[in-house]
């Protein structure tokens, strides 16, 4: 039951009669990922200032990188998502994908206790931290393509954001092109958010493509 109702977005509940949603387990999760990550941090990086361990964190914690746990481990699949979300491809949404993996953080801890939840926080951000490519690259997106892009010649990433819902439930849409390389999208609830999800997505991609090209 809880891992169902740690998938259930809120769209998925309000066409059901309004039954809970995930949003409580994210809460509670939004907590445990942070203190787990703090601490890991802490220990493993004796030699870091505050203000550098604040920055990793902060990036750890992102809606962006969340959103790359989930897809690592192909969560999207699985959320229980209203007609109208599913459609408009809230399955790939950051910010869904992120508060997700949040909720299931929660119900960890609700189902086996403190230490589990820490060892489960643990497990799905360890694959950000062994790439050192990816994990600079989640940190900072926007920057990592721009760097990416001048190595590749093709001058600076162009940005254009949209955004659609309520004033006070908006969802922003980017999309960035690097000249005639790549072009990717990405959401956020917020305009900042957006364009790194973006940035991300288009990184991601510029990589593979480097990676599959053949050696001269």
């Amino acid at each position: 039951e809880l891992l169902e109702l740690a998938l259930r977005h809120r769209s998925f509940a309000y066409e059901h009669g309004g039954i809970p949603n995930n949003e409580r387990l994210e809460f509670l999760g939004d907590s445990i990922l942070g203190q787990a990550v703090t601490v890991k941090l802490f220990r493993e990086n004796p030699d870091l200032d505050e203000g550098e361990l604040a920055k990793r964190r902060a990036s750890l914690v992102s809606s962006v990188a969340l959103a790359e746990v989930a897809r690592g481990i192909g969560l999207g699949e699985y959320l229980r998502l209203g007609r109208g979300e599913n459609q408009s491809g809230g399955r790939d949404k950051a910010s869904i994908l992120a508060d997700t993996v949040e909720a299931l953080i929660g119900a960890a801890y609700l189902d086996a206790g403190g230490e589990e939840a820490t060892a489960l926080v643990l497990r799905l951000v360890d694959p950000l931290l062994a790439d050192p490519d990816r994990f600079g690259a989640a940190m900072d997106p926007k920057t990592s393509l721009q760097e990416a892009s001048a190595h590749r010649g093709a001058g600076l990433p162009v940005y254009t954001v949209t955004n659609s819902g309520p004033d006070h439930s908006k969802t922003f849409h980017a999309t960035v092109s690097v000249g005639d390389l790549v072009t990717a999208t990405g959401e956020g609830t917020s305009k900042k958010q957006a364009e790194m999800a973006a940035a991300l997505n288009a990184w991601t991609e510029l990589t593979r493509r480097r990676a599959r090209a053949p050696r001269g």
